[in-house]
């Protein structure tokens, strides 16, 4: 059995043991019924509920949100009512995947205001904010992404590390809910691993104009960034990266 820690839990493997990342299903409900259910590292489950229903377009702002008395570690409750009716839609994603179980590209489009001009950013301060990025469990086990939320001078205010990309996108998103941050609309979103789809979905949705990656993005997430006006980064790493869309927020 392995020994549980937190959001790591040590296992034995033929060389010895390993600190490996907890992956474990959350139930998201709104007044009392289920809605979604997603795979993730335990820890901030409330901010990550938040944080998913904002970027489905199903609330507008902060939302009471806590641990139900059945299951209480993998169940979460959310106040309603939604700001929409989700319909028959149920959802279900796995760590790997943002949007799987939704069965056309149409279910997945983004439905944002526009985003702001700002903020404007120096390349060699962007360039480095995945540096600055804290990834405690990463460091422990190798297996997690982090989301981090950084003023333009480089200041980190909010970072959620899970083992789904989008979801610690969610748990910044949702605790910048909570503190009364949104829209990000001067702000800067980095990511620790590849630019996909769904991550410049939700930080479209957040308001973000300007979101930068360690990793390459997708085709879909380049083009969905320029249609959205968002300057989309990638590959930032030993001070340098490519900018794919909307390069006028980066400076030289």
């Amino acid at each position: 059995m392995p020994l549980m820690s937190g959001t790591y839990s040590t296992v034995r493997h033929d060389r010895g043991e390993d600190e490996v990342a907890i992956e474990e299903p959350l139930e998201i409900r709104v007044d009392g019924g289920a809605l979604a259910v997603t795979m993730r590292t335990p820890g901030h489950d409330e901010e990550l509920a938040l944080g998913f229903l904002f970027g489905e377009g199903l609330i507008e702002g902060p939302r009471k949100a806590g641990p139900t008395a059945d299951f209480a570690a993998n169940t979460v409750e959310v106040e309603g009512p939604l700001a929409r009716d989700p319909g028959s839609r149920r959802f279900y994603t796995t760590s790997s995947c943002g949007v799987c179980g939704k069965g056309a590209l149409e279910e997945v489009a983004v439905h944002s205001a526009a985003l702001p001009p700002g903020p404007m950013a120096a390349r060699s301060s962007v360039a480095h904010l995945p540096e600055l990025l804290e990834q405690p469990t990463f460091e422990r086990t190798g297996g997690l992404h982090a989301t981090g939320l950084f003023e333009p001078s480089g200041a980190l205010l909010i970072a959620r590390e899970d083992v789904g990309r989008h979801n610690a996108m969610d748990k910044v998103v949702g605790r910048a809910l909570l503190d009364g941050l949104m829209p990000l609309g001067e702000r800067i979103l980095c990511v620790s691993g590849r630019l996909s789809f769904e991550l410049v979905q939700k930080a479209a949705v957040a308001g973000a104009p300007i979101l930068v990656g360690v990793g390459a993005p997708s085709s879909l997430a380049v083009s969905l960034a320029a249609e959205r006006g968002l300057t989309l980064c990638g590959f930032a790493r030993r001070g340098g990266m490519n900018v794919y869309t909307h390069p006028h927020r980066i400076r030289d």
